[in-house]
C-alpha cells in the first residue's frame, strides 16, 4: 500500500470517528472510499463498526452501494471506450481479444470469478462493457457477487478488528496496518501472477 493509500484509509477512519457526524455523512464517506480503495474501505469500515464509530447496517449498505456503483461504472467505461475511441486510453482490457461472443456467453461466470480474484475486476468488467456483454446479466451477477464478497470481507475484518482490540491494545494499529497490507499484497501477487500466466 502506498503512503497516499495509507493516508486515505486513515482519513476515512478519522471521518468515521467524528462523534457529531450524521449517519448519512458517514455512509457517504464509505461510499466515496470504495471508489478509491474498495477492499481497504471495507476493512476500515468493519473496524470502525467494531469500535462503535459507525453502525454495522449503515456501513454494509454504504459498502454495497459504493461497490455496486463502481462495478457498473467500470462496465460503463468499457461501453464508452467501444463507441468513443479516445476513451480507450483509460481502459485496461484483457490481453487476449476473446471478442463479443465469448463475453456474451460467459458474462455471469466472468463477473463472479473476477469479484473473488483481486486485480481482475478492472480489466474484465471494462471488457464486459467494451464487448457489450448483456447489461442485465452483468448487473445482476455483479450485485450478487458484491453482496457475497463484501459481506465475507466485512465479517472477517470485523472479527479481526475485535481480536486486535482485545489482544493488542496499544499496538492495535500496527496489527490493522499489517492485516490491510497482507490482503493488498496477496491481491497484487495474484494479479501479477495472472499477468505472467497470460
Amino acid at each position: 500500500m502506498s503512503e497516499g493509500s495509507m493516508f486515505q484509509t486513515g482519513s476515512l477512519y478519522h471521518l468515521l470517528s467524528v462523534a457529531g457526524a450524521a449517519w448519512w455523512s458517514k455512509g457517504l464517506a464509505v461510499i466515496l472510499g470504495t471508489f478509491i480503495l474498495e477492499d481497504a474501505t471495507t476493512m476500515i469500515a468493519a473496524m470502525a463498526a467494531d469500535d462503535g464509530r459507525i453502525s454495522v447496517s449503515v456501513a454494509l449498505v454504504a459498502l454495497y452501494i459504493g461497490v455496486a456503483v463502481g462495478d457498473l461504472g467500470l462496465y460503463g467505461l468499457g461501453a464508452l471506450g467501444s463507441s468513443w475511441p479516445p476513451a480507450r486510453r483509460w481502459l485496461t482490457l484483457p490481453r487476449h481479444d476473446r471478442g463479443h461472443d465469448w463475453f456474451v456467453r460467459n458474462v455471469v461466470r466472468t463477473v463472479v470469478i473476477s469479484r473473488f480474484i483481486p486485480g481482475a475486476r478492472l480489466p474484465l468488467y471494462t471488457a464486459c462493457g467494451f464487448f457489450r456483454a448483456p447489461f442485465g446479466a452483468f448487473a445482476g451477477s455483479a450485485v450478487v457477487a458484491t453482496l457475497i464478497w463484501t459481506s465475507l470481507l466485512f465479517g472477517v475484518s470485523l472479527h479481526v478488528g475485535g481480536w486486535l482490540s482485545a489482544h493488542m491494545e496499544g499496538w492495535r494499529w500496527f496489527g490493522i496496518a499489517g492485516f490491510v497490507l497482507t490482503l493488498l499484497f496477496v491481491g497484487r501477487l495474484i494479479a501479477r501472477f495472472q499477468t505472467f500466466s497470460d
